[in-house]
């Protein structure tokens, strides 16, 4: 069996600067995959630019805002999912304190629809924030599995996830993790055999070649079947804060050719999915 990656770049249509550089990394033949953040007012202008790539986005299920960021608005009315303005909290501990079920499936809906409404037909499906895993509270992961199989969908759910957590999962959280992998395969849903990604502030790594170092150890350690690693590229002046630079080291990588000369040496199959 053969070592496969699939390359993702999050969030387009986060902002413009987001959608810039996702839109010319996919031009360039730098990542794979994207995911789509439908609830952005950028959502509408970065679907069309990125139906020009010939690569259909992923919905990358929004169920909370970003910091720095105007806050969104959801597309249903779900009042588990707002704060009184209307509008989607920041916080994900909030939304894993308050949310229901139904208005979080209602919501997944609701961005399906927009995204086929626009042309776009995902095969996958993914969670912002990771606030569908149940890490900030309530856990949906059973009813999005029951979603994504209803709708044909594939999802980001590790079959492994040592090497995205960094080593074992406390016991409670290996317990829900184990039923969650038997339920998505019980119902048919494909899912990745493992997920990487930088976790780590700028302040933590201290410069760019920390970053790559880190990204380099973690394509030496990949193993056999699909995985994927998914990366928030952007430029310094789209995201506030320290996490802006970290956007831009990503950015960096992937354009890197130490990075590209490592996918070929490490004898790396880059492909678009993981249920292909």
């Amino acid at each position: 069996m053969s070592r496969r990656l699939v390359i993702t770049a999050d969030d387009l249509g986060r902002e413009p600067g987001t959608t810039e550089v996702i839109v010319a990394l996919l031009a360039e033949g730098h990542i794979s995959a994207t995911t789509l953040i439908c609830v952005s007012p950028e959502a509408e202008r970065a679907a069309g630019q990125v139906r020009h790539t010939g690569v259909v986005s992923r919905l990358h299920v929004t169920l909370t805002s970003e910091g720095g960021l105007p806050r969104w608005r959801p597309l249903t009315t779900g009042a588990t999912l707002t704060d009184p303005d209307g509008t989607l909290t920041d916080d994900p501990f909030v939304l894993g304190a308050r949310g229901t079920a139904a208005d979080v499936i209602a919501e997944a809906d609701a961005q399906l629809r927009w995204m086929r409404a626009h042309d776009l037909t995902p095969e996958a499906a993914d969670s912002h924030a990771g606030t569908l895993y149940g890490l900030h509270g309530r856990s949906w992961l059973a009813e999005t599995l029951g979603w994504c199989a209803r709708h044909g969908l594939a999802f980001r759910l590790p079959r492994d996830p040592e090497p995205y957590f960094g080593g074992p999962l406390p016991p409670p959280l290996a317990a829900a993790h184990e039923r969650a992998v038997a339920h998505a395969d019980a119902l048919g849903v494909p899912i990745p055999h493992t997920i990487a990604t930088n976790r780590r502030t700028a302040r933590d790594l201290g410069g760019y070649e920390r970053l790559r170092d880190d990204y380099l150890r973690r394509l030496a350690a990949l193993p056999e079947g699909t995985s994927e690693l998914f990366l928030h590229p952007s430029r310094a002046d789209a995201v506030t804060g320290p996490d802006g630079i970290v956007r831009t080291w990503e950015t960096r990588l992937l354009r890197d050719p130490v990075w590209h000369k490592a996918l070929d040496s490490e004898d790396i199959e880059v492909v678009a999915g993981w249920w292909h």
